[in-house]
This record gives C-alpha cells, structure tokens and sequence, in this order.
C-alpha cells in the first residue's frame, strides 16, 4: 500500500469567519493558526500550504488574562541607531487592535517562506464589519 502524497491541484480552499468578541487572543490565535496552515484537514501536508482562508472580526473585542495589557510589549525598530520603541499591548489595542491579533497569529504560524504565505490567507477587522461577502464566508467555531 503506498502513502498518498498531496498535490496541488487537489486542495480545496474555503473561507471563514471568526467572531473574535469575548475570545481569550491566545487560544483564538492557536485555533486560526491551525486552520492557516490546514491542519483541520485529512490531506494536511506540512510542506504544502493546504490551509484556509480566515477572516477575524471584532478584534477590539478581544480579552487578554492577567496582567497582559500593560507587561506584554511589542517591539519596533525604524532601522537608525537607537530607534528602538517599546509598546504594550493596552496603547496597541487603543491604536491598532487588528495588529494585536495579527501579531499573535504571525507568532503561531511557521518562521519560513510557507509562514509567510499562509499568514497573507489572514484578514483582522477592529469592527464587526468586513468587505469579503462576495467569497460566503462560513461562521467557524472555536
């Protein structure tokens, strides 16, 4: 009996949506990670990217436990000496909510080219609004 080998023309791409409202960020962003890459599959490859399309909303929504808001810091560097800034979670969830959920999806996800891939499948929306009804996007439950 020989091993089935997935190939390219044989996945099939869906998309959802993801009501992120009341959600803990860590365990949504496990959760979408594992769809991005396709694990929720039976043909899963980890050298394809045979994942599905993820569309989050209500990303200014989402809880974070304990004392994360103000001791987590997001890192950013322009390049020029001594440009370093540092930022906590609770000014980027004033800002930038859907960088939040971006960030901690990215950090789930492979440190490759394929990572970088799959994470494009990825749209965080702040509202409850998104511009992707054309695609029917399926409700996922997490």
């Amino acid at each position: 009996m020989s091993t089935h080998v997935t190939k390219l023309p044989e996945i099939e791409r869906r998309h959802y949506v993801v009501d992120a409202d009341g959600q803990v960020l860590g365990r949504l962003a496990t959760r979408v990670a594992s769809v991005l890459r396709g694990k929720n599959k039976p043909y899963f490859s980890p050298h394809l990217d045979t994942g599905d399309f993820v569309i989050i909303v209500n990303a200014e929504k989402i809880k974070l436990t304990g004392d994360k808001l103000d001791q987590r810091t997001y890192f950013s560097h322009s390049g020029h000496p001594g440009a370093g800034k540092y930022v906590t979670v609770r000014k980027m969830m004033e800002k930038r909510p859907h960088e939040v959920v971006r960030r901690a999806v990215k950090g789930m996800l492979p440190k490759n080219t394929l990572g970088r891939k799959m994470l494009k499948k990825l749209r965080v929306y702040a509202g409850p609004d998104h511009p992707h009804q054309a695609q029917s996007p399926e409700p996922l439950e997490l």
